[in-house]
């Protein structure tokens, strides 16, 4: 790509589903996007138009560094979710609203694991998750239930590891962290349980599923 988007089509692409890279947006709009290889056309109807990784690229580097940043704090962007990671101090947020977004989330990356492998399969993780792998286990583990660490109660936490596509998950030893690990088996991680070598506590390190 030589020249970077236009302020409408940089629009169209911060307007983007969060979780799937659905667009929406004129038809020109949209055909431009896709020669510039920052969208595709899906081929099954209703023929939606998705961000490629290239155009999630552009919007995340366009959030990470905006171009005119404002004068005071801007609120938070409507309709943006982010899982939650554990190890927050203040509790996590488990109402109906939360958890509908969380299975609306799910759903989503389900739906983009169809339309992003190769054989459309969706009981192992695709581009997205491989890229962002933190939120994409941390989401599979609240999908299914699990209640994050925060305000001081128990539960899981995800970080990240020098060791390339792989998280490191902590949860209260026992039951709740074997859990964690047949909730990501089932949600086509690879895991394995390990023990820190300073403290004797177990943890999980998990990848996601190629094949």
């Amino acid at each position: 790509m030589t020249r970077p988007p236009t302020a409408a089509q940089r629009r169209v692409i911060d307007a983007a589903d969060p979780v799937t890279g659905r667009l929406k947006g004129t038809e020109s709009q949209l055909d431009a996007l896709v020669k510039r290889g920052l969208a595709f056309r899906h081929p099954r109807p209703p023929h939606d138009h998705f961000l490629t990784p290239a155009g999630h690229r552009v919007r995340e580097t366009a959030a990470a560094v905006p171009e005119q940043p404002p004068a005071t704090d801007p609120a938070p962007a409507p309709g943006v979710f982010t899982a939650h990671v554990g190890g927050t101090e203040e509790p996590a947020d488990t109402g109906p609203a939360r958890v509908r977004e969380v299975h609306s989330a799910w759903q989503g990356l389900l739906e983009l694991r169809r339309m992003t492998n190769p054989d459309g399969a969706t009981d192992r993780p695709c581009g997205w998750e491989r890229g962002h792998l933190v939120p994409a286990a941390a989401l599979a583990l609240e999908a299914a239930g699990h209640a994050p660490e925060a305000g001081g109660a128990p539960g899981y936490r995800v970080r990240a590891t020098p060791q390339p596509e792989a998280v490191a998950v902590h949860a209260p030893e026992g039951e709740a962290l074997r859990a964690c690990a047949s909730t990501l088996e089932q949600a086509g991680w690879q895991v394995g349980e390990y023990t820190q070598p300073r403290t004797g506590t177990r943890y999980l390190l998990a990848s996601p599923r190629r094949v």
